[in-house]
């Protein structure tokens, strides 16, 4: 801890401003690092006061230390066991009386905290004041006023934890339990050793046998005391479920004492502005075709604005490709080695790369846009009903949503679930939702096939069939959601937290550098490591001749009976299992296949393009099978390699692939056959 200084563990419950704290406190001093005996990643700044150097881990938001999510797990661990010199609690101005429950909860772990009062902006505009001397006088502990975001009151901030960090250690504030829970918990805490027995025994009541193994490991609780409090936990004349709701409402009712006595509201209706715009978004009637419209006009901005940028990539990657051919023919090079390397393994990174980053560059920073202005939280109450009925959990709704711009993107967030059985379950299910990497080929599928001959009609056309594929692929979602949670997940669905936080003026800056940096360049980064064997396969496929044949045209041929009973051919299957790294890659490979070209083909002439798809057999019914199939098929590689990450089993991978793979193959069969019988070609 010489280089890192003192350790301050900077905590509070979500969407109180934490990370902007963070952010303003450490400036560019960040890294992502492990906390010790974790595989979560946190984020951990130092700062340099009064000639001291102090390290700040930014902990991930929780509501309390009973730990649900594999998140909040990580937060109450690092809280108890984490060897903090210090805490920073970020509490809401506008909301402080549930804050301070999180707030109590830290100082019993950790006495030397400080008490950060943020957003007293918000809180103003609403008329809500907060009297933080009389606070720091009930708590008996610092407490600090700011508005992170403009950078007022970080110095007094910065001050209180030199204070604190330099005083004696303060008494906790204690929680009275009543009548026989009281004299237990008492008699618990003095079992106990070390600074945090008092709340240790309050946790050990709860039944929390998992908290106990990990005190034991950490050293706060002996074999002994262990085995002493096995003993009184044994003669409690109440069960672990009545000391856990008893301890909940003790918490809470301290909390709401102490903010009756130091929170003042000025305005009858602070929070109008909120219930108005809640009328809207959470109305039974209009809530949801607000929110598909939202997510039409997200998804259309994303679609269009990367047209532009996706053909000024590809050409900037087409004349560095020539260049690079070049200069491997000018040192001697083989010809196979130069199309193994320029043609197959460099071309194809290109292609991933001019396809994946623009589209997402766009569709990241717009959703991150929506989750900074407090709308996400709205999506999963308009559909916790529907995810209710299927056995899941309604924050699915978020994570379905986060899909759509990335799969592998959505596959991460399934970590807010805190149940870990509907946390599988949206995990297994995400690739029933298309991300944007299959609108290319969803889009110029409708084009030519269905909206061909629509005249001025033909935007609408286009628009209300990829509507209809994103209500597919959502249904499809609740469908195998409720398979799943009936069959080799079954349970009961949980209860879970759903705050909605208030609407708020997003931090554009914030944003982009969050949306960027944690998703897009995450995402690009795995899927360019998948493209690149990938690349290498299909160049010596599309280049190896076997009896005069490539091995494209072998194995297209082998495939070509499974492909035309779903509809298909053998091309189009080959196709998606060479488009593993990025599904944007799909129809490319398609026009490679049927030109016998050596490298990925692009054909931009929709009118063109349709040519050369009819003349090698495609029809109407081709292209109904081929739109289910782009919808339903096995995730991209990188998704993949992100569910393997999640969940640490191969199990639940190959189940996430086979899943939706099996769906699709069965429409595309059921679909052929049905246009077959009604004599669609």
């Amino acid at each position: 801890m010489e280089e890192k200084g003192l350790l301050i563990a900077l905590a509070g419950n979500p969407n109180v401003g934490k990370s902007t704290v963070f952010n303003a406190l450490t400036g560019a001093h960040q890294h992502t690092g492990n906390w010790a005996g974790k595989t979560v990643a946190c984020a951990e700044g130092s700062y340099t006061f009064a000639e001291k150097k102090y390290t700040l881990a930014d902990i991930p938001g929780t509501y309390s230390l009973r730990s649900g999510s594999a998140e909040e797990q990580t937060a109450r661990d690092f809280i108890c066991f984490g060897g903090a010199d210090a805490a920073v609690v970020v509490c809401d101005a506008s909301c402080l009386e549930r804050n301070l429950s999180l707030a109590l909860q830290v100082m019993a772990m950790i006495p030397r905290t400080v008490v950060c009062v943020n957003l007293i902006d918000e809180a103003a505009g609403k008329g809500i004041s907060v009297d933080t001397s009389r606070l720091s006088e009930l708590l008996g502990v610092p407490v600090t006023a700011a508005a992170a975001r403009s950078g007022v009151g970080l110095a007094q901030l910065r001050e209180a934890v030199r204070e604190v960090t330099e005083s004696e250690e303060p008494s906790p504030v204690q929680v009275n339990l009543p009548g026989e829970l009281g004299k237990a918990a008492g008699a618990l805490a003095e079992k106990m050793s070390g600074r945090a027995r008092y709340a240790a025994a309050l946790r050990l009541m709860e039944g929390d046998r998992d908290f106990l193994a990990e005190a034991e490991k950490h050293g706060a609780v002996t074999v002994t005391d262990r085995d002493r409090l096995d003993e009184l936990l044994a003669q409690l004349p109440f069960s672990a479920e009545q000391c856990s709701d008893a301890i909940t409402a003790a918490y809470s009712a301290l909390a709401a004492s102490i903010a009756a006595e130091t929170v003042t509201c000025s305005t009858p209706e602070p929070y109008r502005r909120d219930r108005l715009l809640d009328r809207i978004f959470l109305s039974r009637t209009a809530g949801i075709p607000v929110m598909l419209a939202l997510f039409l006009l997200l998804m259309w901005l994303t679609v269009a604005g990367a047209n532009y940028p996706s053909a000024l990539l590809g050409s900037l990657f087409d004349r560095l490709g020539d260049v690079l051919s070049a200069g491997v023919s000018r040192a001697g090079a083989p010809g196979w080695l130069e199309g193994v390397l320029v043609d197959g393994i460099y071309r194809t990174l290109a292609w991933v790369v001019s396809v994946m980053l623009p589209p997402m560059a766009i569709f990241f920073p717009l959703f991150t846009l929506m989750e900074d202005m407090g709308y996400l939280p709205r999506i999963a109450f308009n559909l916790d009903g529907c995810f209710k009925c299927a056995g899941a959990c309604g924050k699915q709704a978020i994570t379905m949503s986060m899909g759509l711009g990335c799969n592998a993107c959505g596959v991460t967030g399934c970590r807010i679930i805190d149940s870990p059985r509907e946390r599988l379950i949206a995990v297994a299910t995400n690739a029933f939702i298309p991300c944007n990497g299959r609108f290319p080929t969803l889009i110029a599928v409708i084009t030519m096939f269905f909206a061909a001959s629509g005249g001025a009609l033909t935007p609408l056309i286009q628009g209300s069939m990829l509507g209809g594929t994103l209500l597919l692929g959502a249904a499809m979602t609740l469908l195998a959601s409720k398979l799943l949670s009936s069959t080799l997940l079954r349970g009961e669905p949980s209860s879970y937290t759903l705050e909605l936080p208030p609407y708020r003026r997003p931090q554009i800056g914030k944003v982009l550098v969050r949306s960027l940096l944690d998703r897009t360049i995450f995402v690009l980064g795995r899927a360019c490591t998948a493209a690149a064997p990938c690349g290498l396969l299909i160049w010596i496929m599309a280049n190896v001749n076997v009896s005069g044949e490539s091995l494209l045209s072998h194995v297209s041929g082998f495939l070509a009976p499974v492909g035309s009973a779903m509809g298909l051919d053998g091309v189009i299957l080959l196709a998606f299992l060479l488009g593993a790294p990025a599904n944007e890659i799909v129809m490319p490979i398609i026009l490679m296949a049927y030109l016998a070209n050596g490298t990925l083909v692009e054909m931009s002439d929709v009118s063109q393009l349709r040519e050369l798809l009819t003349a090698n057999g495609w029809t109407m019914r081709t292209a109904v099978c081929m739109l289910i199939f782009t919808l339903f098929h096995f995730p991209c590689a990188t998704t993949c390699m992100t569910i393997r990450r999640e969940t640490g089993s191969l199990k639940w991978t190959l189940l996430s692939i086979v899943l939706p793979t099996a769906a699709g193959a069965v429409m595309c069969l059921a679909a052929n056959a049905l246009l077959t019988l009604c004599g669609v070609q």
